[in-house]
Parts: structure tokens; sequence; C-alpha cells
């Protein structure tokens, strides 16, 4: 009968354990980084009436007969379930998503572990738990930015306002395009016609490299085919005029004149013996491809084939008939033959340009010699050359009066005077500042000029001020067929670039990074817009810490007033085999137990899986519906328990009065 007062006295002493741990869930509700607690019950220690009997031949066995004497609390676990993040902004709040804690510690090496991250910092620019004062433990960055893989786990320190040292620049990086089809638009200027006779030169070159263009002249310019009449000075000893009359200078036969031009087109002039010279040298001008006119000096007519060039190909013949034929008494051909035009010559000019470059070394420094083309008008005679520069620049002279610029091709007073003129560059331009030892800013100007050699540019490297390059300061890019860089160089066999500031700060050697070879990740030379650039250096000037930030695997990264961002610490975090074996030690910390596991610190997201969260806070785990759940079966347990006692109550009551 006692048994049973005395386990419903269990059951309300642990009914209430259960109210408490519900109480202090639910008044944590709102505790940052809490972890809900649970009970759990178990039967108390057991009376037994009669063991277990053991089955035989003739029976079977037999169970035993045992009493419960109550109930007890088993465990009181935590649980630790993830939280809801609250966003507050404030970057020193964090939470972490997954497992993990916090370490805080003292300088005694008492070390705490936490799910609640409201941080701040102290006066001494520490990162603490502003509730207890301990210090948010992780590992402290060198002054490279690097965390030291031997640093040990102390306090984080961020001294705001500190000072970051000046880095004079060494690696400029250049990135994007050089236009290989790019050609200015600048005209060509004519320097001087030296003995060309060329007075006019428009257009820019095709290949858009500048510099100067010598051409030198050789050879003699084509001229025409003439027939020179020889009249009989017999019948007329005088000078032919317009007014002669044939018949008086022996013409007697009226046969037709027979013209033949270029050995294969004859042609047939009717002829009056009665008429004048004078219509005689129009019925013959009127012809197509050959003018004839009346020397006034010679008295004699002269036919001219129009088209300048070679006599065996461009020449005039006239045939003879009979005696006192035109062909007879006035151009003296024998009778029954012919005579033909034989003072006219082939071209024989050839123009060759020799072009320096005004950019460029080894073998884009040049000359460069070419032989150009030569243009001809509709009358066989050059009146131009072509193909200067790539093309694109117009060399003319209409009247055709072009001629050898060394016509005697003797040293001396007639020697060779070129036709020189020049050709603007093709050029592209960056710009970018870099910093000295003493973080003095520095424009560093980088200019491409196209190049004599195919797919590749030339450049140039100029400062401002009193700056001065003293070494490094030109060379070439080529590229290769695809576009991709061939190879980025110095001339004269420099491996960098050197820039003496003047300002008692050290030299600056710079290094160009212009991409991989044979790749497409730095400088490229397609037939595009021109997009190359400077996109990055690496030195900065003095700079002042301003503010912070917190990535997901804790590194506090800080930014300094001259846009430097650098890793000033690391948050630690630590995991445990056993989380639920952790000992609270109140002020939402815990301490290691004898079976929690020792704490295994690392880096959030590697070492721990957890991450850290900036600008976040832990909510409490707690789950307000099943802690009043909880709370009602609690309240029924305890009541059926009060149940027990009351009615074991009335029984030993009723016990007590059987003798009366």
């Amino acid at each position: 009968m006692m048994a049973s007062l005395f386990a419903g006295v269990s059951g309300l002493k642990n009914h209430q354990t259960r109210m408490n741990v519900i109480g202090n869930n639910i008044a944590n509700i709102n505790t940052i980084g809490y972890k809900t607690s649970r009970v759990n019950f178990q039967e108390a220690l057991v009376q037994t009436f009669k063991g277990a009997g053991r089955p035989s031949n003739v029976s079977g066995g037999t169970n035993p007969v045992q009493l419960g004497l109550g109930m007890q609390v088993a465990s009181i676990d935590t649980l630790f379930q993830q939280g809801g993040l609250e966003t507050t902004g404030q970057i020193t709040d964090m939470a972490i998503q997954g497992s993990g804690f916090f370490v805080l510690g003292d300088t005694n090496g008492n070390k705490f572990y936490t799910r609640a991250g409201a941080f701040g910092f102290d006066a001494n620019s520490n990162l603490v738990d502003p509730a207890t004062g301990l210090f948010v433990l992780g590992k402290n960055a060198d002054s490279s930015g690097n965390i030291p893989s031997l640093a040990t786990t102390g306090a984080i320190t961020i001294p705001f306002g500190q000072q970051d040292p000046a880095r004079s620049t060494e690696m400029i990086t250049l990135s994007n395009n050089l236009n290989m089809s790019a050609a200015t638009d600048e005209p060509a200027n004519l320097v001087s016609s030296g003995e060309s006779g060329i007075f006019g030169i428009t257009g820019s070159p095709d290949d858009g490299v500048g510099g100067i263009h010598s051409i030198s002249i050789t050879g003699s310019q084509a001229f025409n085919d003439v027939l020179t009449g020889v009249h009989d000075a017999v019948a007329y000893p005088g000078l032919l005029t317009s007014d002669t009359i044939l018949s008086d200078i022996g013409v007697t036969d009226p046969s037709s004149l027979v013209l033949t031009i270029d050995n294969t087109d004859t042609r047939t002039v009717p002829i009056e013996v009665g008429q004048t010279i004078g219509q005689l040298v129009t019925d013959i001008d009127s012809f197509e491809g050959i003018s004839a006119a009346l020397n006034p000096l010679s008295g004699e007519i002269e036919i001219t084939r129009d088209y300048a060039g070679d006599p065996g190909m461009y020449n005039v013949q006239v045939s003879t008939g009979a005696v006192g034929n035109v062909a007879t008494q006035i151009f003296g051909a024998p009778i029954g033959s012919s005579v033909q035009s034989t003072g006219g010559a082939a071209c024989t000019l050839v123009a060759t340009d020799t072009f320096t470059p005004t950019h460029g070394s080894g073998a884009a420094a040049g000359p460069f010699l070419s032989d150009l083309g030569l243009e001809f008008n509709d009358r066989g005679i050059v009146i131009g050359l072509t193909g200067a520069g790539g093309g694109g620049i117009t060399i003319e002279n209409t009247n055709g009066n072009i001629k050898a610029t060394d016509p005697d091709g003797i040293a001396g007073p007639q020697a060779d005077q070129p036709l020189v003129f020049e050709t603007a560059d093709t050029s592209h331009s960056m710009s970018i500042g870099v910093f000295d030892s003493l973080g003095e800013k520095h424009v560093l100007s980088l200019e491409f000029f196209k190049s004599g050699v195919d797919n590749r540019w030339e450049w140039e490297a100029s400062t401002l001020d009193g700056e001065s390059i003293s070494g490094g300061s030109s060379g070439y890019v080529q590229f290769n067929n695809d576009g991709s860089l061939g190879n980025f160089a110095y001339n004269g066999g420099a491996n960098s670039l050197t820039i003496n500031p003047g300002n008692g700060a050290d030299l600056v050697e710079l290094n160009i990074d212009a991409g991989s070879v044979n790749g497409f990740d730095g400088l490229t030379g397609f037939s595009s817009t021109h997009t190359a650039s400077i996109i990055g250096q690496d030195g900065y000037g003095l700079g002042i810490l301003e503010k912070i930030d917190i990535d997901q695997v804790g590194n506090i990264s800080g930014f300094f007033s001259n846009g430097v961002t650098r890793v000033l610490a690391q948050i630690a975090l630590a995991d445990f085999s056993n989380q639920a074996g952790l000992n609270k030690a109140g002020l939402s910390m815990y301490q290691t137990s004898a079976n929690s596991g020792e704490a295994v610190e690392g880096v959030a997201g590697a070492t721990v899986s957890g991450k850290i969260s900036s600008g976040a806070l832990e909510a409490s785990s707690v789950d307000i519906a099943q802690e009043f759940t909880n709370m009602i079966t609690a309240q029924r347990g305890f009541q059926a328990n009060s149940r027990i006692i009351t009615t074991s109550d009335s029984m030993l009551d009723e016990l007590v009065n059987i003798k009366r």
C-alpha cells in the first residue's frame, strides 16, 4: 500500500522537473543562440517477488513477478537544432549555420563555447562578448594579410585607424584587343618632290604604319611613236604649208592614202590632187588613235600614235601605191613598199620605295624596300605610282611629267633627289597611376604603334612631370595568326620597365603582364575595335583602416582608405564529437565535459562544417507549440500522480477503520 504512495510522489516530483524544464525553454524563447532542452523519464527501482522459472520436461517456464517503485528522470537533453537567422545589419553580429560554436576565452586560458554571436569591440579594439567581457578567439593575420599556418588561437584585435604602409607597384596587367586592321585617317604629308615631277600626294596608308617614304625613280617615261613625212624636195623645194596644193609637190596619182595602225588596223584616206596639205592633215587627224599636224619648223607632216609605248606595238605605217602617190611625194615611201614610225619607246620607269618606320626595333626598324606599281592614263603615259603604304595613298601627276629622280645616274649635283613623304602613326594609348616606395602616385602611359612587321605593334612608355624612365622604355608585342599573344618583349635586353620617381623614392621596377603566350587571357590581336587597356596594378599609397567585413569562413577583412582590402584575422569555430555532452556554464555558454570530447577547433566551412553569417543572430530553437503541448502532458501526468496519492490515502483510511 505504501509503495503506491511513494510511486505517486516520484511522479509528482519528476513531472514538476519536466515542468521546470518547459518553463526554462519558454523563458528563453527569445534568447539568441539558446538550444531547447527536454526531459526523459525512466522507471525507478523494481521489487522482485518471484524470479523467472526455467522450462522442464514436465512443464513450461514461468515469468518473473516484479513490482516497479515509481519513476525518475533519466536525462535532461539539450537539442542542438538549427535556429532561424535574424538579420541585424551589425557587422559584428554573427550566426552559425550548421554545426559548431564560437570560442570565447580569457587570459587565464579558460575557454567557453557559445552559439550566441552578439559580439563587439572593446576599448582596446579586441573582439569580445560584451555581456561577459570574454575574448572572441581566432587567429590574427600577418602584415601581408596571410594567416600563418603555425599561428595559435588567441584574442582577435582589429586596430581601427591603423596605417597601411605604401607599396611600390611591381606589376601592371594588360588585357583586351589591339585592332590589327586599324589604320590612321591622317593624310600623308609631302616632304620633298625631289626630281620626280610629282607635286601632289593624298590619302593615308592602308597598312597604318607611320614613317618616311623615300621613292627613287629610275628609267624613262614612255613616249609616242611619230611618223614624219619627207616630201619630194625636187618636185617642191620649199617648206610645205597648209595651203600647198598636192599637185604642186608632184602628186599626180589620186589613189587613196593607206594607213596601218599597230600593224593590224588599216585605214584609207581618199585623195584629190587638187586639195591642200591642210585638208590632208585634217583628214588624217580625223582617225581615232592618231593625230596629224604640219610641223611649221620642218615643213613636214607628222603623224603621231596617240598611245605611247613600245613602237613594235603602237605604230603608224604608210603604204605606197604608184609614182606620184601621196606616200611617195609627201612621206618619201619607196614605190611598192611602206614606211613605219620608229621614234616611240616603252616605259622603263621603276619606282623603289625605301620606307623607314618612325617606331620599331630589330626586324621592325627597317628600312623596307618595295617596288611600286605604275598608273597609266588612257594614252599610255605614267601619271602615278601605286602601292605605297600598302595602298590608300594617291601619288599622281596627271600631266604625265613623272621622271627619274637621278637622270644621269652619277653622284654629284645631279645625284638622286627622291620623292619623300611622311605617313602618320596608327596608335593606341592607355595609362594608369603607379606608386613608388613613398606612396606617391605617378601616371604611366603606354602607347602602341602599328609596326612594319605583320601582326606586330611597337610600344613606348612615358611619364609626366619630374619622373624619368631609365630602362625598358620600349618594346613590341607580337601576335600569332589566330590573334593569340605570341610574345611581349622589351628593347635593349631589358626585362622590366624602370621608373626614376625623382622624389627620393626607390626606383620603381615594373613588370608588364600582357598575358600567357599562345593564350587569350591578356592582349589579343584581332581585327576588331581597340579595347586594350591597363586593367590593374599592385601598388598603393598610404591608407587608414576604415571598416571591416566578415565572410562565411570567418575572415575579417579590412578596407583601407587607399583602396586596399586585406585579411586582418580569422574567427575560430569549434565542434565536438558529442555536443549533447557539453556542460552548460550559464550565460548561453558551454564547457567541455568528460562525455563531450575535446574541442576540435578550426576554420568554418573546412575543419568545422558550419559557416558564419555576419550581420545576423541565431534565434532560439524553442518551438512554442511543442512546449505548450509538453506542458499539457506534464500537467496531466502531475494530476494523475496526485490521484494515486489521494486514492492510496483513502484505501489506507478504510484499512485503519476495519477495527473500530
